[in-house]
């Protein structure tokens, strides 16, 4: 159990025992998180698109759990670990969205599809050897491997980078009878945080023209993409138009973060999804004249993505600045933080913020009502 689930779980169901926690702290507003779920998952019904949300956001058993009884029809991972923790945990429909090519990575993702039902585990390819190694590696299990064409669509981290290779490549799994070919990834995480609505919708249209003329080429051939899938927290509702897409890979919206929260406020309309994840700091000291310092630096809010942003316990105005390792200074407005008192701090990057932490503690209102782990952290 980690060290501050042993402290602080004796504050479960105690009255204001929010404001009691050993911090820094990770902590769920409870009912935004329900709520951003629901809403999701409503969405997606409503277009009649399948959501198979990133655990790469959460890492949380409990979580992927919630979003899998709200409707949603599986969930995607980036890494073997990611996927192991949810397939163990009897999570279905895992689709694990970066190549596995590494002996060791084959092995483990060939171990993991023989315990799961058919279609319970899926893997991405954007390689001719990396098909064949896995072919090889598969012909023990007792039904094919399921395999879908990564396609370069955004950063091109991985994929394949013209629609000639995502065809041929397709082609070679096809003919093998030990892959089955699923369908198509087409994931563009470059899109995702662009703030301007307008030239977020004009890149994401782009897209789609290309993935669509991909999918229809394929059906040219004989090929068949039973499940497109990509879009994410920021183009979800533009990918869900045009029937281009089967299903959306969208993670961050369980949480969301500052960088969310100004891209999907964007446009003129507000986000459909609350700010749900937070960290909570104490201050711990208040000598300098014009900031106090909490305990919450690098080690504690992920740094690619700006700065933290108060929520609460200072004037919204205050600004925050990284501090070291353990701290960071908070320049306050308005009246100066007592020491010891509690701020809270929308997070700049969920993702990567959830993966400094060990475990949530999930509040509604000021009542700490549960610790849950954050099971697929370092898993990689």
């Amino acid at each position: 159990m980690p060290l501050a689930q042993q402290i602080n779980t004796p504050l479960i169901g105690v009255p204001g025992g929010r404001q009691s926690l050993d911090t820094p702290a990770l902590l769920i507003d409870l009912p935004a998180m329900t709520r951003n779920i629901e809403r999701m998952a409503a969405f997606a019904k409503a277009r009649g698109i399948g959501l198979r949300p990133h655990v790469k956001t959460h890492k949380s058993v409990e979580i992927a759990r919630r979003q899998v009884a709200a409707g949603a029809v599986g969930v995607s991972c980036v890494t073997m670990g990611e996927a192991e923790t949810m397939v163990n945990a009897g999570i279905r429909g895992v689709l694990i969205t970066s190549p596995a090519v590494t002996p060791s990575k084959i092995a483990r993702l060939v171990k993991l599809a023989q315990h799961a039902v058919p279609g319970g585990v899926m893997v991405v390819v954007d390689n001719p050897r990396n098909a064949a190694d896995l072919a090889q590696a598969a012909a023990g299990l007792t039904h094919p491997l399921d395999v879908l064409v990564d396609f370069g669509a955004g950063y091109n981290r991985t994929g394949a980078t013209s629609e000639a290779q995502v065809l041929e490549l397709a082609a070679l799994i096809a003919a093998e009878p030990r892959l089955r070919l699923r369908g198509l990834q087409a994931y563009a995480g470059n899109l995702q945080h662009i703030v301007e609505r307008d030239r977020r919708s004009a890149a994401a249209a782009g897209l789609r023209e290309t993935v669509a003329g991909i999918v229809a080429a394929a059906r040219r051939q004989g090929l068949h993409f039973e499940i497109v899938t990509g879009a994410g927290t920021g183009t979800h509702d533009l990918d869900a138009q045009e029937n281009t897409f089967t299903e959306l890979q969208a993670g961050s919206y369980v949480f969301m973060d500052a960088e969310y929260a100004q891209v999907l406020a964007s446009g003129g309309q507000a986000s459909p999804f609350e700010v749900s994840l937070f960290v909570q700091t104490a201050v711990v000291s208040t000598n300098a004249a014009e900031w106090v310092t909490v305990d919450g630096g690098t080690k504690c809010f992920s740094t690619d993505s700006g700065v933290p942003l108060v929520a609460q316990g200072a004037d919204a105005a205050s600004r925050y600045a990284f501090f070291g390792d353990e701290h960071g200074k908070l320049m306050f407005a308005g009246p100066r933080p007592a020491l010891g008192a509690r701020i809270e701090f929308v997070t700049p990057h969920c993702d990567p913020t959830v993966n400094l932490h060990d475990a949530y503690h999930v509040v509604e209102g000021d009542t700490l009502v549960a610790i849950w782990p954050v099971d697929a952290r370092g898993k990689r």
